[in-house]
This record gives C-alpha cells, structure tokens and sequence, in this order.
C-alpha cells in the first residue's frame, strides 16, 4: 500500500481547541470575555475553533500582530497551539485525506515496481559480495515474493483488469484505476533484464542470470517471432532448453550447456565464439547502436548459473 489505511478525524472533531489551552493563554481568554472573534470562536456547544478563514500560520500571525498585543509569550503559544491542532508539518495532501486517487488504502502499482528494482539492486550488491551468502538467498526469494504481487500475476477477477496493463493504482473498494504508461513500466523493463542477467557495466554487456528460473526454458520446440532492426518481422526456431528475447532489437538465444559462451553471428556470415559470458566495450557499442552489424547472439548457460 501506498499509504495504510486509516481513520480520519471526523468534520465535527476538526479545528477543535481544548479548554485548558484556551483558558490558560491570557490573550485568547480576553479575547473570548469581550466577544472578540478574530483570533477563535466559541460554538453553541461551547468549543473554541480558529477563525476559519485562516489559511494557514502566516493568515494568524498577521491577524495576531493586528490585535496589538504586547504579549510575545501568549503570541508565541497561540502559534504553538494552532500547530498543535492542525500539525499541518504532518499534512501529507490526498494521501492523508482521500481514499480514491493514489490515497489511504491504496496498492500504488509504480511503488510496488520500485520495491521490485530496489530488492533487485540490493541482491546483485550481496551477490556481487558473495553468492553463497545466506543473505543472497534471501534476497532472491524476497524478489519473486515482491514480483508474485505484481498484476501480471493475477487474474483479471482479481485484478480489476486486463493483468498485463499497466495501471495507478488499485483502491480497496475496486479494481485497479487510471490505465496508462506509468512509471511501473519502466521499472518492469529493468527487473526483467535484470532477471535475464544480461547487465551493463562501464559499457561492457556481460551475462549473470543468477535470478533466472531454469523453469523459464523452453520444455518443446517453439517459435520466437519478433522485429528486427530494419522494422521487418522475423522468426526463429528455438530448441528445447532455450529461451529468446531482443536487446536494442537484436535476437539473444539463452540455450542450456554443458559449457558457457557466447557465439555472436554477424550480418556478414562471419560467427565469433567467446569463452566468456562478456562482451567487449567495441562490440557492446556495436550492439548500443543499432547499426545492423550484429544478426544475433546465442549464449550458452550452465544449469548451475541459474535460479532453481
């Protein structure tokens, strides 16, 4: 949730200032002895309420400087109380008053994306330190926790909506609100190259599928269709115990190995084989650019690299 779902103070329970304060400031009870009502106002129950044409502590300080009191203590303590009453530095908008529109009780879908990015982040960080690391673990099964909430997990019933569309948010009385091109997008389109492994670092793509499920394979032979550099559609046929997608709208093959590396086919016929899971900078930008070099790339995997 965005913001936890709470209750709100009642209308008739707001702008309420307690007797004893009333009474124990002397400006504001002279105020009230000689029907002075600039500054608060007693109701027919007897409760003292600001003047409500107050916007905010700037509107009272100058009705207060009008009022020609010399006593900067009773001054200084009716600014206290009017922060006490209203703790507007707690004031937070929509999220602090409204049920609808991104407000209390609401799944915000882009921050429950964040999450997934920054449980991503944080396991790389361990993984990097050590990937045997309990911790690492951990991490890994806290992310497909965090991913397993997401609405392309769910069904349209329980979702409120076409799963795969990106929506705000989702109030507790409805199903998810306002469609459209959010933030969650863009933090999806990071997890998921993160999940695949394929990284960048100093301009270097490198291969680290360590949150990759082995479940995510190809179990029959299958077909990936997809648009190539030129605009055109082309289609590959993929292997049992593969796995395709583009990157800058190159084809990349995963494939399940006894020994990994990387084969890169160019445009031209010509095939290069490396024995690491990293590309050099030269080939990389070849890749960045989109120039039509590069026709695609196929990676050999151990089984023992990947997520069980």
């Amino acid at each position: 949730m965005l913001y936890p779902d709470r209750d709100l103070t009642r209308f008739e329970n707001k702008n309420r200032i307690p007797a004893q304060r009333v009474n124990g400031n002397a400006l504001l009870k002279n105020m009230i002895e000689i029907g002075d009502r600039t500054i608060i106002e007693v109701d027919a129950q007897g409760d003292y309420h600001f003047n409500a044409t107050f916007e905010n502590g700037r509107f009272l300080a100058a009705a207060l400087k009008k009022s020609g009191s010399k006593d900067s203590n009773a001054i200084a303590d009716v600014l206290t109380i009017y922060e006490d009453v209203f703790n507007h530095q707690a004031f937070t908008g929509r999220s602090g008053a409204m049920f609808g529109y991104e407000g209390l009780g609401s799944i915000y879908w882009h921050m429950v994306s964040k999450l997934l990015l920054a449980v991503q982040e944080n396991y790389f960080s361990s993984y990097e330190q050590d990937p045997t690391f309990q911790e690492t673990k951990k991490l890994a099964e806290y992310y497909y926790r965090v991913r397993a909430g997401i609405g392309f997990n769910k069904t349209p019933d329980v979702y409120g909506a076409f799963p795969t569309d990106p929506y705000s948010h989702t109030p507790k009385q409805a199903g998810a609100q306002q469609p459209g091109m959010t933030g969650q997008v863009k933090e999806e389109i990071l997890t998921r190259f993160g999940e695949l492994g394929l990284l960048v670092k100093n301009g270097q793509i490198y291969f680290q599928p360590s949150l990759l499920k082995q479940s995510e394979f190809l179990v029959d032979e299958s077909k990936f269709e997809f648009i190539n550099i030129n605009g055109e559609y082309e289609t590959i046929s993929l292997a049992p115990k593969s796995l395709a997608f583009t990157y800058c709208q190159i084809p990349f093959i995963y494939e399940i190995a006894n020994a990994a590396q990387i084969v890169v086919q160019m445009t031209n016929g010509e095939a290069l084989s490396l024995a690491s899971l990293e590309l050099d900078t030269e080939m990389s930008r070849l890749i960045f650019s989109r120039r039509g070099d590069i026709k695609q790339i196929r990676i050999a995997l151990q089984s023992s690299m990947l997520l069980p």
